[in-house]
Order: structure tokens, then sequence, then C-alpha cells
């Protein structure tokens, strides 16, 4: 039954489109590529076919972990991602070569393999502490799928074109070609939104901005790091954080500011040997999708990431993007650890729903008392549209990632208190300001699938500081001082 449950997954993870896919935590990881690779920027995607590598979700099958074990176990699920992307890769690089055998003897085979020994370390890790789980070695071997039925393939998903829902960071990721949409104008959105309903007039909208008290002792101060608008134009559609050594991992464009070079090649040691666009020295990297004006047509298209992907329209440039750390307000903040790694919100929120959604929206002028967490905002006259992101404060005291990039950090509770064992951080917020066109006419990049909902923005953090800056941020906000 195990292995009809792959190859049914597999069947529902078989999309029409160029798209790499990972999933934290060891679970499902996917690359689809088109059976013509000439095909791949010149037909639309509802006419290709895909092959799919699926894998057992090894992170769902496990026990409670014990707390001993956690640090081996992560490492080797996030293992098992890498060997998944390292398979997927091949899969594409050898497309076309070798006879009927060749993916089962050259690239399945040796993954089962690896996942064997992968998923036995688990195993072994759990046992020295607890019972051993049995019957994991289930989970090794993985299948290829074949999917040549067009764009009448996302009706048979249930639920539309979903998938096995999931976020950046794990999971499907929702993308669909049969939802691409025809567009009419140069430079529209896709039909899948959004629509004229994502949007309300910010001025008819209550107040709902929720006060935290400080409490004595609070860290009143606040770090800034003030690193430009990426009027240079680094863009790319990677992804580090979850999809590490994958081009076109996060199938929508990011902005950066701060270090110089981040893509997929990325790794500690090249991060910190990048200058930065940082005034202080910071060489953190800092990125977030895009917005569009959809009224106009963008250089990328008819390329990945972009047009390719559902996400037309011109970049815009933001008028201000704001930087800052602040401290907690119920006591002092520890030093973030070098290369910590940080997502808030969720870019599947659309069909995830809000567990891990973080998105704000307001408008100039109306910060302090309208944010808007699922509607973009319509402005009045002379105010700029607002995108704003507060990170996750509390960290584990450990890792600086985790297989499903959340469980190192935690937000902070209600009181501004973190739970037990998380110690409090530079909260890092950051805001960007737009000069948008009017009304339904710019949009979030993102995920085909996701509609370009508001609710799925969604911001990345690697923090590149060396320990004399973070040291001086930390006694900046501590002593109740502004600095940077």
């Amino acid at each position: 039954m195990r292995a009809d449950h792959r190859r049914g997954r597999s069947r529902r993870n078989a999309i029409l489109a160029v798209t790499a896919l990972l999933a934290g935590g060891g679970g499902l990881v996917a690359v689809n590529y088109a059976a013509n690779a000439s095909d791949v920027s010149a037909a639309a995607p509802t006419t290709r076919s895909a092959q799919t590598i699926s894998c057992p979700d090894v992170k769902g099958e496990l026990p409670a972990v014990p707390q001993q074990a956690q640090t081996e176990v992560d490492r080797n699920l996030a293992l098992l991602d890498r060997q998944t992307a390292e398979a997927n890769q091949r899969l594409v690089n050898t497309h076309g070569e070798g006879g009927p055998d060749f993916v089962r003897n050259a690239i399945l085979g040796p993954l089962e393999s690896k996942r064997t020994a992968a998923i036995e370390r688990i195993a072994v890790a759990i046992g020295r502490v607890a019972a051993k789980p049995s019957g994991l070695g289930g989970l090794a071997a993985c299948d290829l799928g074949l999917d040549t039925s067009g764009a009448g393939a996302a009706s048979q998903i249930p639920g539309g074109a979903q998938g096995d829902g999931g976020d950046e960071n794990n999971g499907s990721d929702g993308s669909d070609a049969g939802q691409q949409g025809n567009g009419s104008g140069a430079g529209e959105q896709s039909d899948d939104g959004p629509t004229a309903a994502d949007f309300v007039d910010i001025t008819t909208v209550a107040p709902n901005v929720p006060r935290v008290r400080r409490q004595a002792g609070a860290s009143t101060g606040a770090f800034v790091s003030r690193c430009g608008v990426n009027k240079q134009g680094q863009h790319n559609s990677d992804n580090d954080i979850v999809a590490p050594g994958v081009s076109n991992g996060a199938h929508h464009v990011h902005d950066y500011v701060g270090n110089r070079k981040v893509d997929f090649t990325s790794t500690n040691e090249s991060l910190s040997a990048q200058g930065t666009s940082c005034t202080n020295g910071d060489q953190s990297a800092y990125y977030w999708p895009v917005l569009r004006d959809t009224t106009r047509q963008g250089p990328d298209a008819d390329a990945l990431g972009g047009g390719a992907e559902g996400n037309k329209g011109a970049i815009l440039v933001p008028a201000t993007v704001s930087i800052s750390y602040q401290g907690s307000p119920t006591g002092k903040v520890v030093a973030m650890p070098r290369f910590l790694r940080i997502i808030t919100g969720d870019a599947k929120a659309f069909t995830n729903g809000t567990k891990n959604a973080n998105a704000h929206w307001s408008c100039t002028g109306f910060e302090n008392k309208v944010q808007l967490t699922d509607k973009y905002p319509i402005c009045p006259g002379g105010s700029k549209v607002v995108r704003s992101f507060a990170f996750q404060s509390c960290w584990d005291g450990r890792n600086v990632d985790s297989a499903d990039h959340r469980s190192h950090v935690a937000f902070a509770d209600a009181d501004g208190n973190c739970a037990q064992g998380f110690k409090a951080i530079p909260r890092l917020t950051m805001r960007l300001t737009y000069k948008a066109p009017a009304a339904p006419d710019f949009a979030v990049d993102g995920f085909q699938g996701q509609r370009h909902s508001a609710i799925t923005d969604h911001n990345d953090f690697i923090n590149v500081m060396n320990d004399r800056l973070m040291n001086q941020a930390v006694s900046c906000i501590n002593s109740g001082r502004r600095c940077g």
C-alpha cells in the first residue's frame, strides 16, 4: 500500500511546467522538466509533458523526536532534501541519455541507497535515547511519474490546482500550468488574480493595530541598517534558504538588498566574502518577492520566475526600504548567531491557510492604525503603499536553521514573552514603500495557483553581520540607544 500511495502522490504532483520544488524535513521533493528542453521558453506550459521524482515524507512518519537527537535528525532530514535535489538536477541534465532503464539504474537507484543510509542514521539517533523507530526503510525508494495530460490535469487534483499544499518551505508549490490564464494586455497578470475584490479602500477599514506594553527592564533601543532600495536591479528567482543549489528554486523573482551576491550557489563562505549595499558594513542578505506594475511588460516576460510562471508586469523599485532591529518588551536580547536564517510569512498561504502567514499591507499615514493581512490597500492621493514585516524574535539558542526552516525560531507571545527554551534576539523589522499604480494594477510575485494574493507576502533573511557589528547592535538595543 505504501508503494501505491507514493505512485498516487507522484501523479498528483506531476505539474506541466518547468518547476523545482523543495520540501523541508525530508518530505516530498520534486523537479519537473519539459519533455523537450528546446520548448522551455517557446511553447506554452500546457503543451508540455513533465517527469517528476517524488519521495515519501520521512519527517511526517517519525515519532516524537527526543531533544537529544534533534540536531542529528534535522541534519539528516536536510541531507535527504539535498540528495533528492541533486538527483532531480541530474534528471534534468541527463534528459534523453541512456536506454529505457537509465533513470532507474543511474538516478533512482543511487538515490534510494543514499536515502537508506540517511534514514538509518535518523533511526539510530532516536534509538540512542528512546525506542528506535521501525519501518522507516520503506520510505527510501522514490518514484518517477509522467504526465502528458495537458492543462486538464489541474481539474483532476482535489480542490483545484493546490496539490498537496505546502509553502515555500515545505511541500508542493501549488503550481499548475492549467491555471496560468491567457491574459490579454502586455504585462497583464494571469486571470488567476488579483482582482478588484483583492483590494480595499484603506480609509474604510477600522483601526486594528494592537499595542504591546513594555515591562520593566525592556530593551528599548534600535539598530538600523541603511541598505538602499535595489536600484541596481539585483534580482533572481533563486532561494538560497529553502532551495540551496537549485536554480529557479523560488519560482518567483526576489528583490535583494545588503549582500551583493545571493543566489542558488551561495554558501556561508561566499556570503561572508561579498560586499554589501549597507552603509554600516552589514553583509546580511535581505530579500522578498518583487511587486509589479501589471499594466506594463517587464524584461522577464518570457523568463522562468517571471512571465513564464505567471508573474507578469514591470518590476517596481521601492521608494524606500527601512531595516531595523528592535528590542524585547520583556527584557534584554542576545546576539543572533552569524548565518542565522529566518523566513517570515508563507508564500502559499492562499492554499495553506493562515498558520504561517505574516503579511502586512498599509498606506503611509495609516500604518499605526490599520494593517491589512489578506487584501491589498487602495491608498488616498499622496499616500504610498506599504509592505511591512516583523520577523520571529525568539531563537532556540542552538540552530541557525531547521529542516522546515521555521522550528529554530518563533514569535513571542501576545505579551512579548519567548517560549521556554527560546531566547529573545533582536527583532528584525522591515518596511517597504511604493509609488504603486492604482488598484487593481499591482501584484506581488508568487507561485502559480496562489492568485497573487496579498496574504502570500513573505520575506527572507540571512544574518551575515560579523560578531563586532552584531554585538554593537545588541548593545545599542539593550541600552536604549538608536544606532546604525
